[in-house]
């Protein structure tokens, strides 16, 4: 009986233990849940702050670009439009050049008919009589030099306007000149911009390939690294170093602006090793072949192909001199540099 009491009190006392435990974990699970609730929701919301601003940034790019080609678009009709006038000026000065000229000749003529006909008035002053018809002489020849003159100031007139006319058209092609490189240095400063961000990102992605070098605003990818020797066909390494340069180019294209022409370079270089095989007869083709195999892959992978341009230099721009197999395997090369066309 003693044992059975000292049981009971002993169940007794075990249970308040367990429940103030159950209660503490419950309130805990119950606090986590509302910290992750919170939390949830005010990720949510600033998500949701960060699309819209997005979508204004968007919409307000959008609208620049469309003044920018309606701007570029009264450009180009200006111009036109100038060099129409400059060619309408240029021959209407060389017409009244011309006139010029030989009312000059004509002038010089009358002069000549005036000095004889002075030379004839002294003459006829000394006589007591004149004819009828040397009077009438007299009087058409001074009427013809008179209209002479007038004729040649209306030109010299005509010709001051013109000049006029042609010197504020030139004061406006000026300005529009201005403009036009205004414009034209805006959009460097937007490609050097997206060249920054794209030689910043590329290195990031390339930094784990020991490598891979950088020689000014040029990335260096070791031939070896994607192709085989003698070989224009990428290995599987390669494929995978050039997927990281396919989503970067992807995700900088489409931030660039559509009337930024930008492409991207890819060079092929070889050592000085000669080959000379069916395929390839000289480090020519073989340099080639290997920069239009990278662009060839890039375009499958979405990049466009208006925006990417291949050249093969051969061995004739090393970057390290001497033929030991360090100097032969940093010339063995591909080289990528974004920039305008």
């Amino acid at each position: 009986m003693i044992g059975s009491r000292r049981r009971s009190r002993s169940t007794t006392n075990v249970w308040p233990g367990y429940v103030d435990a159950l209660s503490a974990l419950l309130m805990l699970v119950i606090f986590m849940l509302l910290v992750y609730v919170v939390s949830q929701l005010y990720l949510s919301q600033t998500l949701s702050d960060r699309d819209t601003q997005l979508a204004r940034l968007n919409a307000q790019l959008n609208e620049l670009s469309e003044l920018l080609g309606l701007e570029e678009s009264r450009t180009e009709a200006l111009e036109a439009q100038l060099t129409s006038v400059q060619d309408r000026n240029n021959s209407l000065v060389d017409q009244l050049e011309s006139t010029r000229e030989r009312l000059m000749q004509q002038t010089a003529m009358a002069d000549a008919q005036s000095e004889r006909l002075a030379s004839m008035e002294e003459s006829i002053d000394e006589k007591d009589e004149m004819s009828a018809s040397q009077q009438a002489m007299i009087l058409r020849l001074s009427n013809q030099i008179a209209s002479l003159r007038e004729q040649l100031r209306q030109i010299a007139s005509a010709l001051e306007l013109q000049e006029q006319m042609t010197a504020d058209k030139e004061q406006e092609l000026e300005q529009v000149s201005r403009r036009l490189n205004t414009l034209l240095a805006e959009r460097v400063s937007q490609l050097e911009q997206y060249q920054s961000e794209f030689f910043a990102r590329l290195r990031d992605i390339l930094a784990g390939n020991e490598n891979v070098r950088i020689v000014g605003d040029r990335f260096l990818l070791p031939s070896e690294l994607l192709f085989a020797s003698a070989s224009a066909e990428l290995g599987e390494e390669g494929r995978r170093e050039l997927d990281k340069l396919a989503d970067l180019l992807l995700d900088v294209a489409a931030k660039i602006p559509e009337d930024v022409d930008w492409i991207l370079r890819i060079d092929g270089h070889t050592d000085v090793l000669p080959i000379n095989t069916p395929r390839f007869p000289s480090n020519w083709e073989l340099s080639t072949a290997r920069a239009v195999a990278v662009v060839r892959y890039l375009a499958a992978q979405g990049v466009p192909e208006r925006r990417m341009a291949a050249a093969g230099f051969g061995e004739f721009f090393p970057v390290a001199e001497g033929t030991s197999p360090e100097a032969l395997q940093r010339n063995r090369r591909i080289e990528l540099k974004l920039t305008d066309r």
